[in-house]
């Protein structure tokens, strides 16, 4: 502010009323506005108003003939300038007038413009105060650094389209590049030229700048005339001997240094792994010696002999052996894991240990343990040790397997290393221990993942395979557990959760626990449970013979509109079946026919019924239906009807699918051994089918 009150002394030598034709058009009033100068002023007695800096500059006056050449640069600079200035005169003199203000912006642009042009200032020059000069020097930084800018935006614009960059478009065109990367690419190789011809432009100024110099002396010299005449160069006639050794430098290093041939060789070996050498050409006895190996059966032919002639004839290295064995793979996978194995015995070969990984991965994707393991051990035969990655598909390899205590051993490897598993690993292991049987150290294993350590967040589905294991076996206790983790991580449990559940705690009989999971799948999940659900309820309460609260439970979500389905229908008639509720039994199969098709279990249920309730005809309706379906049946299945057949006191239609069962592949159960051979013994060779 104090810089622009600095003008105010300069508005003071204006006249109170300044009239628009009172300044004269100059070659600098131009630039005060974007609109064409104005017309001429009109005849007039009195001589219009000019200040002391026009009467002092005759250049400044309105003789056309004196006014400067236009410098086009210089011509942008100064109406930025002003266009720039001008909201500052503004903001300082709210109450001068636009003329004023022109006058104001004309004053200060005439120093500005006599500073860069050096021209001469004249004895009434306006001098501007420090501050003004620090106000005039900032708003000059913006519009040279605005002007630069432009500058770089149309010279980028005209690289954009030089032929160079259109060359390289075209070419990211073809190999794939498109959208947004290609226009970052356009971009970016258009700055590159741009420096490139900023760098050699900077070039030829140092040397345009040298050769003014030279000439400059040279002029002085010649001017001066007191120097004599540079004596002649002397020709070379020899080289010059050297002594010590040659010593240059480059980006400040000093290359004549004997360590920096041992770097060069180190790149050099560097390059050879990185830089893959090309295989060579299989011709003559080589090709016939690999059409003949790729014809080899892997599971019944020798590939040794056809490899040795291959070998002999090339001469192979290490190029040459992927590429066989990469044509291999193409054409059998099977032969290619034989070859494999063969070739990474071969000194030529050079076998590492990623080259022994990869083939035990494949081995175990295939599900060859015993192969991975024998690839193993040759591995190990060699001096190399298994690493991370190795060890990770063994986890993977025998937690698919069911090898519980090499996978473990192959895990806790991992975790001595410091590699932190993913959830995949984890998944492999949880899976190992559950199918083995151990579902706590499955859960201790979820609580690791769970731990700041680690902070692998399990899936849904690990601990619905979790929740399972434990229902299988009864141990809801530690269900729930899991289930409370599940809540934990936010994880809402899906429907075949509530339904596992469920129907564990319709098998161990607690009825209450069942009904209160039922309710849950209601209020959660916000739709009906399934019939599985349905059925487990009515498990439970069978447990506990319950059929009273069972029938009433049953009846409220009829009323409500819920219909029972067959699985549910089938736990009735079981239930029915075992009380001998015959006429409420066979209404259950009326309506379980309804549903759709019959069941092998409902004729399980009626045998067992029929031969209890001693009505021969029915039961053997039953079992002849049961007999053409032998194959279907279960192991309990079997047991129940030659349970109830024992019971009827048919001893024969026992034994039969006694013997049945055990051509099956089930074996009998001590009670049902016992009880076919001591109905055998007492009846003897005679023949009843009724009760005795």
């Amino acid at each position: 502010m104090r810089a622009l009150l600095s003008l105010s002394r300069l508005a003071r030598r204006l006249p109170a009323s300044l009239a628009p034709v009172s300044a004269p058009t100059t070659f600098l009033l131009r630039h005060i506005h974007a609109d064409a100068p104005p017309p001429p002023p009109p005849p007039h007695d009195s001589s219009p108003f000019v200040s002391r800096i026009l009467e002092s500059e005759p250049s400044l006056t309105p003789n056309a003939e004196s006014e400067p050449a236009s410098d086009p640069t210089l011509d942008e600079f100064l109406a930025r300038f002003v266009a720039a200035f001008r909201p500052r005169l503004t903001a300082a003199f709210p109450n001068h007038d636009r003329d004023v203000l022109d006058e104001m912006l004309r004053l200060v642009a005439d120093v500005v413009l006599r500073r860069l042009t050096e021209a001469d200032r004249g004895p009434d020059a306006i001098e501007l105060n420090d501050d003004l000069w620090a106000a005039v020097w900032e708003v000059s930084a913006s519009v040279r650094e605005a002007m630069r800018r432009d500058q770089v935006r149309a010279d980028l614009r005209q690289y954009l389209h030089c032929d160079e960059v259109k060359e390289m478009t075209w070419f990211a065109v073809d190999v794939g590049i498109r959208g947004a990367r290609l226009r970052e690419l356009r971009f970016k190789w258009a700055c590159e030229k741009l420096d490139e011809v900023e760098f050699y432009r900077g070039l030829d100024d140092k040397r345009a700048d040298a050769d003014a110099d030279a000439d400059a002396e040279a002029e002085a010299e010649a001017e001066a005339g007191a120097d004599p005449a540079p004596a002649p160069v002397p020709r070379l006639t020899a080289l010059p001997k050297r002594k010590g050794e040659v010593k240059f430098t480059m980006y400040g290093l000093d290359m004549s240094d004997p360590k920096w041939a041992e770097v060069a060789e180190r790149v050099a070996e560097a390059e050879a792994h990185f830089v893959p050498e090309e295989a060579k050409a299989v011709e003559g006895r080589a090709k016939k010696a690999e059409e003949r190996l790729l014809s080899i059966d892997p599971r019944r032919g020798d590939p040794v002999p056809a490899i040795e002639e291959w070998k002999e004839d090339l001469r192979p290295n290490r190029i040459d052996c992927i590429a066989l064995l990469e044509r291999i793979k193409a054409r059998n996978v099977e032969l290619y894991l034989k070859v494999a194995e063969i070739l990474l015995a071969q000194e030529s070969f050079e076998a590492n240990i990623r080259d022994y990984s990869k083939l035990i991965d494949l081995h175990a994707k295939a599900n060859h343990v015993e192969s991975a393991e024998r690839v193993l051990g040759k591995m190990k035969e060699k001096g190399i040790a298994p690493d991370v990655i190795t060890s990770i598909v063994l986890v993977h390899m025998y937690s698919k397997a069911g090898n519980l205590e090499q996978a473990k051993e192959a895990f806790e490897f991992i975790r001595r290393e410091g590699f932190k598993p993913d959830l995949k690993l984890f998944s492999s292991m949880i899976n190992c221990y559950i199918n083995h049987g151990e579902p706590e150290q499955a859960e201790n294993l979820i609580k690791f993942m769970r731990g700041p350590r680690v902070n692998v967040k399990p899936t849904r589905e690990i601990y619905t395979d979790i929740v399972r294991a434990y229902a299988q076996r009864g141990m809801m206790t530690c269900a729930q557990r899991v289930l409370n983790m599940m809540a934990h991580d936010d994880i809402k449990p899906t429907e075949e959760l509530y339904a596992i559940c469920i129907e564990a705690y319709g098998r161990i009989g607690d009825p209450t626990q069942a009904c209160a999971m039922f309710e849950q799948i209601r209020r959660r999940l916000g739709h009906e449970p399934g019939d599985s659900s349905i059925a487990g309820v009515v498990a439970a309460h069978m447990k506990k013979n319950q059929l009273d609260e069972a029938l009433q439970w049953l009846l409220s979500l009829e009323k409500e509109g819920l219909e029972l389905g067959v699985k549910t229908n089938l736990m009735l008639l079981d239930w029915l079946s075992m009380l001998q509720l015959v006429l409420e039994a066979e209404q259950l199969v009326q309506k379980i026919k309804k549903l759709g098709e019959e069941p092998k279990e409902v004729h399980v249920f009626l045998a067992d019924m029929y031969a209890k309730s001693c009505q021969e005809e029915k039961a053997r309706r039953s079992l002849k239906i049961l007999e053409e379906k032998k194959k279907l049946l279960k192991s309990d299945q079997f047991e129940r009807v030659i349970r109830g057949l024992l019971d009827g006191g048919f001893s024969e239609e026992a034994n039969k699918y006694y013997k049945m069962m055990k051509s099956c592949g089930f074996e009998p159960s001590e009670t049902i051994e016992v009880g076919v051979k001591a109905s055998l013994r007492i009846r003897g060779a005679s023949r009843h089918t009724g009760r005795r």
